[in-house]
């Protein structure tokens, strides 16, 4: 069991600081969270006519529309501008807090992969790195693309690049580690 948690430890903070590196060093998600000079005015229009937090998408017919209206409103919107909002009516964000979360969910996920990795026969080097890349595109195929498809990002290139790099350098990580040591 020590080794399994040594292996989880060490695989989910090379995941975490993967992560951290590329928002921070190499700021890839620069696409999804740009800057405007104008953000205090968006965030005053945004603050009088949005009375509640939550995702809107902007422009959106009302609900329970008969599929004529639902046609109609369609056509009157295509090719025009649009924009999906997340609004929160209280800026909070604890980074000490989150950093914490977001390792232990890191530690966790590996965790659950050693779990699957215990039960091959004869775990290899190729067999760990192959699984552990097998989940970054599940992860990125089910989650971040599968969203992209209906609703547009401007970083799913960076969540490609961090499901792949932050699972093939713990796949490494693993299928170096794992084998080599007997419980």
């Amino acid at each position: 069991m020590k080794r399994t948690i040594i292996g989880a430890v060490v695989g989910g903070l090379i995941i975490f600081f993967w992560q951290a590196a590329s928002h921070v060093a190499f700021n890839l998600h620069e696409p999804s969270q740009m800057y405007t000079s104008s953000q205090d005015s968006v965030l005053n229009v945004l603050t009088k006519h949005l009375k509640k937090e939550g995702g809107y998408i902007l422009p959106r017919m009302e609900n329970e529309q008969d599929m004529a209206k639902a046609d109609e409103f369609t056509k009157s919107v295509t090719g025009k501008p649009w924009a999906r909002i997340q609004y929160y009516s209280n800026y909070n964000i604890s980074m000490q807090e989150n950093m914490i979360r977001g390792l232990i969910v890191d530690i966790f996920l590996v965790f659950l992969v050693i779990y699957l990795i215990r039960q091959l026969k004869t775990p290899t080097m190729k067999t760990i790195l192959g699984m552990c890349l097998v989940i970054g595109v599940l992860v990125f195929t089910n989650s971040p693309y599968t969203q992209h498809i209906w609703y547009p990002v401007f970083d799913l290139r960076a969540e490609l690049i961090d499901l792949i790099v932050s699972w093939g350098l713990c796949g490494l990580w693993l299928g170096w580690y794992l084998p080599r040591r007997v419980e």
